[in-house]
Formats: structure tokens, C-alpha cells, sequence
């Protein structure tokens, strides 16, 4: 909630509640904050909701700009039963895409099917969704061994928008699998520390609230728990295995 609102009326009035990123001190009790990292939470969104949205569902928006529009366009998401992964399939299918989803938990099928979500295949491996064709998009967040498929399976003027190596794994190819087989295929970073730094996150921002306020787009928490247990928090994400965001709530 905004205490006291910018003297230069860039930010929410005080007394708005707000969501957004921040380079650091967010779990601080008070803290000055740009006004072009936050957005307004309209009515009848939770405050667990808008918590949730922040750095997944903007980094999957991101990743999805990459490509230009979307309809009808072969997307693939890899780690798709992650927070970002989940956000990732739910925009592509917002924007009319071909949704590819890939990840090794079973539940898929039922995450996907909670969010509304219509995917045109569901692979466990980068294996699998090679041998199903080529992709106009790829939203790769493993690294490694994934991202170094990814790089083959382009169509002409594919991206692979990579934003994560959840691996840990390096990645080694043959650039002639990447230059030689399609043209105009794109390897595309995606960090959004570069809008945290440029203050440049409230239009991103209200665009994605407004679509959960809309009921079009589905806010993945796994859990929700007291301020208190941030241990069993941390430790629950660090295990692997959580099925969205986990939101500490403070009473």
C-alpha cells in the first residue's frame, strides 16, 4: 500500500494498493520505491494474486514479445509446470497460439487444464517434442541439453527466447545445427533486471493484473503461508517439485 505518493505524481495516490518489482529491499517492512515498478491492484484481485504475478508472469510475457504476434504460431514452453512455465502457456493460449507444453511431472495435463488451458501437445522431453516438428517459438528456461535442442528445432524466422538455465548445465552445440538449417532463427535473451533498472514495468504490469481481474489469466500458488514459516518456504522451493508461486502473507 503507497504511504505517501511521489511528489511528481509518477507513482499510485497514497492509499492505493500496489504490486511490482523491485532490484532489491522487497520484503522490507517500509521502503521508497519508482513509480514505474509498480501498478495498482483493482478491485477484486487479491493481494496473494498480484503477489504472484511478479518476476514470473512478466518475464513470460517478455519471452512471448519476442516473436512478434502470435496467432496460430507453434509455441513450445519447456519447465511448463513452473510458475513461469504455467504464465508462459496461458498467454500463448490468450494470444491465440499453438501451445507445446514440456515438463516431467505428471500433473501437466491437470495444471494446464486448471488454468484454462488447451495445449496442442504435451511432451516430457525436449526428445519428443523434436520429433513433433518445428516451432515459430520457444520459451526455454532448462539450458543445457534443452537449450541446445531448441536450436534445432526453429522454423524459418523461429526465436528461442531463453531465460533461465534451470539446469545448471552448460550448453554446447554445433553452430552449423543453428545457422545452416533455417533462416533468420534467433537466439534471444530476455532479463527483465533491464525494465527494473529503467523503471519501465507498469504498463507490463496492469496489462497482466487487468487480465486476471478478467478471469482470463490464473494466478499459480502452491501454497499460501504465514510470514512466520519463510524457512518451510524456502525450503519448499528448494526442494523442487511446487507447482506455481508461494506466497507469504503477513497478518
Amino acid at each position: 500500500m503507497v504511504e505517501q505518493a511521489a511528489a511528481d505524481g509518477s507513482s499510485p495516490k497514497g492509499g492505493a494498493r500496489v504490486f511490482g518489482v523491485l532490484p532489491q529491499g522487497s520484503w522490507a517492512e517500509y521502503i521508497v520505491a519508482r513509480g514505474g515498478l509498480m501498478a495498482e491492484i483493482p478491485q477484486g484481485v487479491s493481494n496473494a494474486q498480484a503477489a504472484a504475478i511478479p518476476v514470473a508472469a512478466v518475464t513470460a510475457q517478455a519471452c512471448l514479445e519476442t516473436a512478434g504476434p502470435l496467432l496460430g504460431r507453434r509455441v513450445l514452453i519447456t519447465g511448463a509446470a513452473g510458475g513461469l512455465g504455467r504464465y508462459g502457456c496461458q498467454l500463448a493460449s490468450i494470444a491465440d497460439a499453438n501451445v507445446y507444453a514440456i515438463s516431467r511431472r505428471a500433473e501437466l495435463p491437470d495444471l494446464l487444464k486448471q488454468d484454462g488451458v488447451k495445449p496442442a501437445g504435451i511432451f516430457a522431453t525436449m526428445a519428443e517434442a523434436k520429433a513433433a516438428g518445428k516451432y515459430d517459438l520457444i520459451v526455454e528456461t532448462i539450458g543445457g541439453e534443452s537449450l541446445a535442442i531448441a536450436l534445432t528445432i526453429l522454423a524459418d524466422g523461429g526465436v528461442c527466447a531463453n531465460c533461465g538455465n534451470s539446469s545448471g548445465q552448460p550448453t554446447v552445440f554445433d553452430a552449423r545445427d543453428f545457422y545452416l538449417m533455417k533462416t533468420n532463427t534467433r537466439l534471444q535473451s530476455v532479463w527483465l533486471g533491464q525494465d527494473i533498472m529503467s523503471a519501465n514495468c507498469t504498463s507490463k504490469l496492469s496489462r497482466l493484473i487487468d487480465l486476471v481481474r478478467d478471469g482470463r489469466l490464473k494466478t499459480p500458488i502452491d501454497a499460501i503461508l504465514p510470514w512466520s514459516d519463510f524457512k518451510e518456504a524456502a525450503a519448499r522451493l528448494l526442494n523442487g517439485g511446487v507447482n506455481g508461486k508461494i506466497i507469504l502473507s503477513v497478518e
